[in-house]
């Protein structure tokens, strides 16, 4: 009985840790395109081309990294946590 329990704790954890990753890989995906899509009616409407195209999609791509880059603090963060839980100090 106390293995099953210990075993729908780990599979919970590495679903919330799968679901965090892909939406990670779709931070790489979205935030560039939102960035292309708004760049390019901004350079239609405004008559730009392509120099607010090329910004907002570059500005996409820092956008997507910090996205990254925040959700990997995130899960740093919460596997320091159990490793201090299970070492026995709480910080």
């Amino acid at each position: 009985m106390i293995i099953k329990k210990n075993k729908e704790i780990n599979t919970k954890k590495y679903v919330d840790l799968m679901g965090t990753v892909g939406t990670m890989g779709m931070h790489m995906v979205t935030h560039p395109a939102v960035g292309a899509v708004v760049g390019y009616f901004l350079d239609d409407w405004l008559g730009t081309k392509p120099w607010l195209f090329i910004t907002f999609l570059i500005l996409g791509v820092i956008a997507g990294f910090k996205a990254v880059f925040v959700d990997t603090q995130k899960i740093l963060r919460n596997q320091e946590k159990q490793d201090a839980e299970r070492n026995g100090r709480k910080d």
